[in-house]
């Protein structure tokens, strides 16, 4: 999966901001992936600290662009909040990136999750969507991270477009 051969002289910082020149990364992603190259614990942890006291590693920064990166994919708000969880970003902090994201962009989750419907399914005509369809695009809805109210209102808005 990553590249695990520790170079002769590397450091966990030298791996670290190797990483980080790429992407942003959470600090759980990056102790993982710093201990599977071989580094200890302690030095990992040091140099994590070291690296965001500096300003170059920071889970709110990561958890911006991942929400921003996971909007313009067409994932709904539970599903990023628990991806962000999987990566061990707090969930408090996640929750207040998120409300800020919802505020910055005055984003509809129901207008959204209608937009993913259209882009996945196109457009259909009410009276051809059987029961069992509109099963499968709730489902699809869903696992892409819409709660309920927001996969009913998107159903019943994108069945009344022609």
């Amino acid at each position: 999966m990553w590249n695990v051969a520790k170079t002769a002289d590397s450091t966990p910082r030298d791996d670290a901001i190797r990483l980080l020149a790429r992407r942003d990364y959470s600090l759980q992603e990056l102790t993982d992936r710093l201990t599977a190259r071989g580094h200890g614990v302690d030095a990992v942890a040091e140099a994590l600290q070291q690296l965001a006291e500096e300003g170059l590693q920071s889970d709110a920064r990561f958890a911006e662009c991942f929400l921003r990166d996971r909007l313009l994919r067409g994932h709904g708000p539970r599903k990023m909040l628990a991806e962000l969880g999987q990566r061990g970003v707090d969930r408090e902090l996640a929750r207040q990136s998120l409300a800020e994201l919802e505020r910055d962009q005055a984003i509809d989750w129901a207008e959204r999750a209608m937009d993913v419907l259209q882009r996945r399914f196109g457009s259909v005509a009410p009276n051809q969507i059987l029961p069992r369809e509109r099963a499968r695009h709730e489902r699809f809805l869903a696992g892409r991270g819409f709660d309920f109210e927001q996969v009913r209102r998107a159903v019943q808005e994108w069945q009344r477009q022609e």
